[in-house]
């Protein structure tokens, strides 16, 4: 009996042991990972697609230039402590006001040869979400969008119904001809065109400006904006003209939360590319649920997303998680895209 007592004995406090190990093994990771957060993270894209690198370099550098100006922009709010949700806002307003991106001024046309704006907004440690769709005089949609996340009970107003709301919220109007842009002019155009020609044809068209087949050319272009701010709240935000010759009523994924906008608690995502296969795979929400119940790390969840679930050509992703960590990666040709940390990163890139 003794004998039986002294091996349960030792059984126990090799358990024991074992498990203040373990304990202090996990204690050590989580210092560690307290070690390498990040005080502050931000990402941005301007949209993904189809991008010829034959671009006149000037085109190039002028892209270059508009997306370090936004980037840049948001760095300097969050290393002034400005509030995650502020500098989506800001940074976003920036691009929307940027005629070089399809938001705001700028935006592509609709089959009935006007401008339909989406965008929404998410704080991903309190899980609000303000978004809208359909808006044809709203400056900047993403303010708009702010508003019914902080001063409505909803999260989606639509069409008219949104275009009402603005009027009570106060934000800046225009009519349409302030969104009207030349070249997106001529791309809607020729949209028109390709719809005249045999079904067998219009695949294969390629667009003579951006080197590119319509198929590709005609449903890319977003602009979103991912931050971890000083306090630790993860934020959200995407803004878009949504399709080239879209149809009557089309709603894309960006205002759809969890598709091409979600932040949680661990993550937060913007999407750009087609937005109806973002949505078939409810992108964002995948990326989070991938982190959350894998334990995988951003990287991992992104590239799951890109390669394993979506399809080559389908979307470009940005996101930043908890600690700061940094995503922003496509598996389209291109994306127009920026990062930048407390760790002093700061790159903005085109191509692969």
């Amino acid at each position: 009996m003794k004998y039986v007592q002294a091996i349960l004995t030792m059984l126990l406090s090799a358990v024991l042991v074992a498990g203040c190990a373990q304990n202090a093994d996990q204690q050590k990771d989580n210092e560690n990972g307290d070690m390498n957060k990040k005080e502050w993270a931000i990402v941005i894209h301007g949209g993904a697609g189809a991008i010829s690198k034959d671009k006149p370099e000037e085109m190039k550098t002028a892209y270059k230039a508009a997306l370090d100006s936004a980037l840049t922009m948001g760095e300097t709010a969050l290393k002034n402590g400005e509030k995650g949700v502020d500098v989506v806002e800001k940074v976003i307003n920036y691009l929307e006001d940027n005629p070089k991106f399809n938001a705001g001024k700028g935006a592509v046309f609709t089959s009935e040869g006007g401008h339909e704006l989406d965008a929404a907004i998410m704080v991903g440690n309190s899980r609000k979400a303000g978004t809208i769709t359909g808006v044809t005089t709203v400056k900047n949609p993403i303010s708009l969008a702010r508003k019914v996340m902080e001063n409505s009970k909803h999260i989606m107003f639509a069409g008219q119904g949104a275009e009402e709301y603005a009027g009570k919220v106060g934000v800046e109007r225009v009519n349409q001809d302030y969104f009207y842009t030349e070249g997106r002019y001529k791309a809607w155009k020729r949209a028109v065109e390709r719809e005249t020609m045999p079904e067998e044809q219009q695949s294969s068209y390629i667009d003579p400006d951006l080197d590119a087949t319509f198929w590709d050319a005609d449903k890319y272009g977003t602009v979103g904006c991912v931050v971890l701010d000083q306090e630790g709240t993860l934020v959200a935000g995407t803004s878009t003209g949504g399709m080239t010759n879209k149809k009557f009523g089309r709603v894309g994924d960006v205002p759809i939360i969890g598709s091409g906008t979600y932040a949680s608690d661990v993550v937060a995502v913007s999407m750009t590319g087609w937005g109806e296969r973002i949505m078939e795979v409810v992108s964002g929400n995948t990326v989070s649920s991938y982190m959350k119940f894998k334990d995988s790390s951003l990287e991992e969840a992104g590239s799951y997303l890109l390669n394993d679930v979506l399809e080559p050509g389908d979307a470009g992703m940005i996101a930043v998680d908890k600690n700061g960590n940094t995503y922003m990666n496509m598996n389209t040709k291109g994306m127009y895209r920026g990062a930048a940390d407390s760790d002093g990163k700061h790159e903005v890139a085109i191509w692969e």
